[in-house]
């Protein structure tokens, strides 16, 4: 039996690192922003941010504005046991998306009804694979934590 006194999990939140520190740095504005290589004969994006780029080894990186739209490119709803921060909010789902404008690229999250919605505020049935998706922002323990939202509920 667990102590009574015991305190609930905290949520997942990042690391944030030096090289991915702009990327929590834009989220916060509200804005999707992806590394890339200021090469003029590069100009790669990549994902997860890192200090070189892995197409010509430059140094010089740059942040491009994304539109924020994407398809689901993959997802799972996570089944029993969960971590005990997340246990109250299953079934909820974990989503891969996809960008739009950058197809290579493709970000982890978590399909809501809205900003501030529960992990679980999306009917599991309405999940497919190719669905047009939106990125919303909201604040969890200070962060910005980038969500997904149906471009059509």
């Amino acid at each position: 039996m667990a102590d009574a006194t015991q305190q609930t999990e905290p949520l997942l939140t990042p690391t944030i690192d030096t090289d991915g520190a702009p990327f929590w740095q834009y989220a916060a504005q509200g804005e999707l922003r992806i590394q890339a290589c200021a090469n003029p004969g590069c100009k790669e994006l990549r994902f997860p941010p890192r200090p070189c780029c892995p197409h010509c080894q430059s140094f010089d990186s740059e942040w491009r504005k994304m539109t924020g739209r994407g398809r689901i490119w993959s997802y799972v709803r996570p089944h029993p046991p969960l971590l005990p921060a997340y246990a109250e909010q299953a079934p909820y789902n974990a989503i891969i998306v996809e960008l739009a404008d950058a197809p290579r690229i493709r970000l982890v999250g978590n399909l809501v009804t809205a900003p501030d919605a529960p992990l679980n505020s999306v009917d599991p049935e309405r999940l497919r694979i190719g669905a047009k998706v939106q990125i919303a922002f909201t604040d969890i323990d200070g962060i910005a934590m980038p969500r997904w939202l149906l471009e059509r509920p």
